[in-house]
């Protein structure tokens, strides 16, 4: 195994990494921001507000794309199992 396949596999898992992570943290992300404008807005300061609704939606997400992340790291798994066959033969 050469220096430039343990690169390119450390790079192609930090993309999966965050292709995968996108979906969720973006969304909690605009969820957190519409929740931080309400409550800039109407001076209301209460922790549970800006959680509960973040985690919520994270989970939706993840719901919804659960079968895509799934079969993109199945996909991603396999790619490495047959990188080690050639690198084993």
């Amino acid at each position: 195994m050469t220096e430039e396949m343990i690169i390119d596999l450390f790079s192609e898992s930090i993309k999966m990494i965050l292709i995968l992570s996108a979906p969720m943290l973006l969304s909690g992300l605009l969820i957190g921001l519409i929740i931080a404008i309400f409550q800039a807005t109407t001076q209301i300061q209460e922790a549970t507000l800006a959680f509960v609704p973040k985690i919520l939606v994270v989970f939706g997400v993840m719901l919804l794309t659960g079968s895509w992340m799934l079969n993109s790291l199945v996909d991603y798994t396999n790619y490495v199992m047959n990188l080690i066959d050639l690198i084993i033969y």
